[in-house]
């Protein structure tokens, strides 16, 4: 889907779609061939073969990027395991920042400019010591990303500033650097015990990238559904990102039937085709939902 002029001298947003390509398959060809079901180019890479990216062997990154290039699919962003739910506050920094030197070595040779991170789950420490080595980290990773000529993208998910607003501001603020924007997804807010909607008039102007996910369930047990069938408020999210002026991708990140981050995965279900459902009903709500019913259009 691309943005198409408006009537009267208005222009709609600019919508560009893609997915996170392990949630369609374990393996890069299946990844690539639900994006072509899609029609769509924009590919966001976690894991491939059940691999994260940054574990790749040089010549199985090497093959990758190559198939990646040849399919004409570009790469917006990479998820790292900076500061997730596999890395707590007490991991070395070390074991991040080697991460992020591995990743901004492959981020230049496929192009792309975001990696993914969250801010550290807490290890016992008390608050004000978990906040200030939080910061510390924040800091000394955004010192290593703006080196290396990436961005990292803070998601709303596990971590000090996983939930609250003021928590996210106060990142970008500790960090004062052009190499920290934040990563929005729109469904983490039913496990988190948080209404996404309410987070975006504070976070907006400084979200780089969204995640579509949506849900519903609580804390304790979540369901995962298509897009506009949970209690996210997806349509609405979207429909206050475009009248804010966002012109990124929104990436989807379905959950139905396989989940690579925690191993979870449905052995009766078809990943691929379970993604392009979820991928083209997404350009259904966008049709429907959204983007006849935006406030703020731009001049031609």
């Amino acid at each position: 889907m691309t943005s198409e002029p408006g009537s009267a001298g208005t222009v709609a947003p600019r919508v560009v779609l893609g997915g996170i390509g392990d949630e369609a398959a374990p393996g890069l060809e299946r990844q690539l061939s639900a994006l072509r079901r899609l029609g769509w180019t924009q590919l966001e890479l976690r894991s491939i073969d059940g691999v994260p990216l940054a574990d790749l062997p040089d010549d199985a990154f090497a093959r990758a990027a190559e198939a990646i290039a040849r399919a004409g699919v570009t790469v917006p962003c990479v998820d790292a395991r900076i500061g997730n739910y596999s890395r707590s506050v007490a991991t070395p920094l070390e074991t991040d920042l080697a991460e992020l030197d591995v990743l901004g070595e492959r981020c230049a040779a496929l192009g792309c400019r975001f990696v993914r991170i969250m801010s550290y789950p807490n290890a016992g420490l008390p608050e004000p010591e978990w906040e200030r080595e939080v910061l510390r980290r924040v800091r000394r990773l955004a010192v290593r990303a703006e080196r290396a000529g990436v961005v990292l993208l803070h998601e709303n998910c596990a971590g000090w500033a996983a939930r609250d607003p003021r928590r996210m501001l106060r990142l970008l603020e500790a960090a004062e650097s052009p190499a920290l924007r934040l990563l929005f997804d729109i469904g983490n807010g039913v496990a988190y015990g948080y209404r996404a909607l309410d987070l975006l008039p504070a976070l907006g102007p400084h979200v780089a990238h969204v995640h579509v996910k949506d849900a519903l369930g609580d804390t304790e047990r979540q369901r995962y559904t298509l897009p506009g069938d949970g209690d996210c408020d997806v349509a609405d999210c979207l429909r206050r990102l475009y009248d804010g002026g966002y012109t990124g991708v929104l990436s989807i990140e379905p959950h139905l039937n396989i989940r690579p981050h925690d191993g979870w995965r449905d052995p009766s279900g078809d990943y691929v085709d379970s993604f392009v459902a979820y991928g083209r009903r997404l350009e259904e709500l966008l049709a429907t939902d959204v983007l006849p019913q935006l406030t703020a259009v731009g001049e031609e």
